[in-house]
């Protein structure tokens, strides 16, 4: 069964009713540079025909709702999520920076960052990176391409945690960041 698409809610928020703007002919809207249509974010409104030109932001939040996990129970730090812990709902994707954990592979086993309540939508943020090996350990390196492999080994100089450059010398003596 395939998953249903996101369905997306967008809500408008109000300008500063202290603004007094100039009466204007042509209004544009743009999306200010660095800023995405995800969550809480603002569209430019430029005045381009009128006596007075003039500039604003109206707030803007856009809701991203798909299927997510959430909490089944309340979490503490350091606390391993199991199966019970978890469950799945529709859930506001974009409601974080951090991007939502959507599948249950990704959080079984792993450590919570802080409390986390129930109900609350599972984000990668609020679980500990997993730690693949600790400094000191020896490693063995794997170069995939188009046609060819390399593989080589060294020691780690440092944790390799996962998202996180690992600093590893190889047997040559070459120190590599690898991911």
């Amino acid at each position: 069964k395939a998953a249903a698409p996101p369905r997306i809610e967008v809500l408008l928020g109000e300008l500063n009713p202290r603004l007094k703007l100039a009466p204007c002919q042509k209004v544009a809207a743009y999306i200010p540079q660095g800023q995405k249509l995800w969550g809480r974010t603002r569209v430019g409104l430029r005045c381009e025909q009128g006596a007075v030109r003039w500039n604003v932001f109206w707030p803007v939040t856009v809701k991203v709702w798909g299927s997510g996990l959430v909490l089944a129970a309340a979490i503490e730090p350091g606390q391993q999520l199991g199966p019970q812990d978890i469950k799945v709902a529709e859930v506001d994707l974009a409601e974080s920076t951090s991007p939502p954990v959507l599948d249950l592979s990704e959080a079984l086993g792993r450590l919570a960052q802080r409390r986390l309540p129930e109900g609350h939508s599972l984000r990668q943020s609020d679980l500990k990176a997993r730690r693949w090996f600790s400094a000191g350990d020896p490693v063995r390196l794997h170069v995939k391409g188009a046609g060819f492999m390399a593989a080589s080994e060294g020691t780690a100089l440092g944790h390799g945690d996962e998202g996180r450059c690992a600093r590893i010398r190889t047997s040559q003596g070459r120190v590599l960041c690898a991911y």
